[in-house]
């Protein structure tokens, strides 16, 4: 016969359980709340700040994830040519040899997966508060 405290321990379990996997903001604390970066991605845009990156490339996916939804809002070009809209010709005309790079107005760039606060200060651009 199963006690009563058996039953109480697999019924906290399966609720943990489900809550768990069946709430993605549970397992996800990586995301991005909608919304939140839309302005500052089309204020970069509108300043003329591009990103040149490669689908393939895990420090180009990490950049974009920091974007949350907002990434559409995002100048980007990819370098590959087997990628969406490849341009590669493009690529090499700017100088970009490795990814992520980010090419701004002035001309100056940064290489590597950089900082929201970072893009932030070299654009001008508002970055949301917290």
């Amino acid at each position: 016969m199963v006690s009563k405290w058996t039953i109480g321990i697999v019924t906290v379990v399966v609720l943990a359980f489900a809550f768990y996997f069946l709430n993605p903001a549970a397992w996800n604390k990586d995301s991005v709340p909608d919304g939140k970066y839309t302005e500052f991605a089309k204020c970069l845009t509108e300043k003329e700040v591009v990103m040149y990156g490669a689908y393939w490339c895990s420090h180009c996916q990490a950049q974009k994830k920091l974007f949350g939804d907002a990434w559409e809002e995002v100048n980007y070009v990819e370098c590959d040519a087997r990628g969406d809209n490849g341009n590669p010709d493009l690529c090499t005309e700017k100088g970009v040899t490795g990814y992520p790079t980010w090419i701004f107005a002035d001309g100056s760039r940064t290489s590597g997966e950089t900082a929201l606060s970072q893009l932030a200060f070299k654009s001008g651009c508002e970055l949301p508060t917290e």
